[in-house]
């Protein structure tokens, strides 16, 4: 083991880690601004309760995720300096603009919609969550498109003297393809995560306190967040085939890395099961469904799907002798489990629905145990899908221009290296304990009483009350 090693344990770490907040934070803050319209438009109280429900789940989540977000770009500097010298003035331009202008539309107007309650004009109030959620979501293009360039490097040019990637085209950089096609993936996957949630919270209640009062809104975030989990599983399905087929064009290595498939086929099948040489160099056995990788790569049941082995040579031939393939293990079943998590919280979502189906409520502990589950399936299926994505383009940091182990900073000892990653790790992992706590606790409360409570003296002007958390 060697401090690249390390670093690249410690970036796949804390980014998976990371990436447990984010779509929760992009999806959540879309699904709140929705019931606050509901209210809006309707003036009905559950929507309300609502609101305010899951916006506190919401800025839980936000906190943390901001905090485990900074160590992202500290890492760039301390462990990939080659890296960040390489590519700095690419990879640094959309970085800036995601906290200079994202991430400041969207802490600005959280600050408002958590201190507006009562001060603000409905419509300014309701227009701040709405604000806060565009920018989350402009947050998360950016970081994409800078991430899409690793993928398939776009308007840059290699300065000969000095040997660094230099932009000439911003815009062929923010309409990378592979961006155009990520980003609405990814915000299915945010979706996924955050109906899930919705889900689970709602049917625990549904379940725990049926003679509730507020058993109506429970069994409407129920619904409601078990149709967003079935439309984004939906749209999931959809843009990672168009997905798949962007990566045959740009990283064909990627595509026959995640099927398993050594040899050149035409048409090609997809492999439900494929059991290789430990070598990696050969298919030894396999399930397959006919002409469905073909379809899934080319959009042609018929098309020709190259192979790991080909690759390999073609590689080799352009670029130098060396190895060019992935751990085919991890993007063959990262790949699988990404699929598979995914349709399971689809499918809890649908099971949910079912049983309360002509006003039924559910009664079934595996129902409610399958819900209570459920938030960690498409977590895990986004986690294999990252692993999947960055795994998948190894050995290169770069595709094309720069490999993994030229990015490493070559100031950084090994000792360095292990003693900021068990630094992060434990920290992380104490983060981790305070967000599940935080987040059962207020979960199980349920939605908040907006009774007014008499104690409160409403006689004074507004601008003389304290500002406070309005939860």
């Amino acid at each position: 083991m060697d401090a690249l090693d390390v670093a690249r344990w410690q970036f796949g770490v804390t980014t998976v880690y990371h990436f447990l907040f984010v779509p929760l934070t992009i999806g959540l803050s879309v699904l709140v601004a929705i019931l606050q319209t509901l209210w809006h438009r309707t003036g009905n109280e559950r929507y309300l309760k609502l609101t305010k429900f899951y916006g506190k789940l919401f800025l839980i989540n936000f906190a943390m995720g901001v905090v485990t977000g900074i160590v992202q770009e500290f890492q760039f500097g301390m462990n990939w300096s080659d890296y960040s010298r390489f590519v700095g003035d690419i990879f640094g331009a959309p970085l800036a603009i995601e906290a200079l202008v994202a991430f400041f539309l969207e802490s600005t107007f959280i600050g408002l919609w958590i201190f507006g309650w009562d001060r603000l004009p409905k419509r300014a109030h309701l227009a701040s969550i709405w604000a806060a959620a565009i920018g989350t979501n402009l947050s998360a293009y950016f970081i994409l498109a800078a991430n899409s360039f690793m993928q398939n490097p776009v308007g840059y040019r290699i300065n000969p003297d000095t040997g660094r990637a230099e932009l000439t085209d911003f815009v062929a950089v923010l309409t990378n393809k592979v961006a155009l096609i990520t980003f609405p993936h990814t915000l299915a996957g945010s979706f996924l995560v955050a109906g899930s949630l919705v889900v689970t919270v709602g049917l625990w209640h549904v379940m725990r306190n049926r003679g509730s009062a507020d058993a109506g809104a429970y069994r409407f975030a129920t619904k409601f967040g078990s149709w967003v989990v079935l439309v984004s599983a939906t749209l999931v399905v959809i843009t990672g085939d168009i997905q798949s087929k962007t990566m045959m064009q740009v990283q064909p290595m990627k595509m026959a890395a995640a099927e398993g498939l050594y040899t050149t086929e035409s048409p090609a099948s997809f492999s439900v099961l494929t059991v290789g040489s430990l070598d990696g160099s050969r298919e030894l056995f396999a399930i397959k469904i006919p002409y469905l990788l073909s379809y899934l790569g080319t959009g042609d049941p018929n098309g020709t799907v190259h192979g790991i082995n080909d690759l390999q040579a073609q590689y080799a031939s352009q670029y130098g002798a060396g190895s060019y393939t992935p751990i085919i293990p991890v993007t063959y079943w990262s790949f699988r489990f990404m699929i598979a998590f995914g349709m399971a919280a689809a499918a809890i979502a649908l099971l949910v629905l079912w049983s309360q189906r002509k006003g039924r409520t559910p009664t079934s502990r595996w129902l409610l145990r399958a819900g209570l589950v459920m938030p960690v399936l498409p977590l895990l299926a986004n986690s294999f899908g990252w692993i999947f994505t960055e795994m998948g383009r190894q050995p290169w940091i770069v595709f094309g221009e720069m490999l993994t182990r030229d990015g490493v900073s070559r100031s950084v000892s090994l000792t360095e290296v292990l003693t900021s990653f068990t630094a992060f790790t434990l920290i992380y992992a104490t983060l981790a304990v305070i967000e599940f706590k935080l987040l059962v606790r207020y979960a199980r409360a349920g939605v908040p009483d907006l009774t007014p409570d008499p104690a409160i003296d409403d006689s004074h002007d507004d601008a003389e009350r304290p500002l406070a958390f309005a939860y």
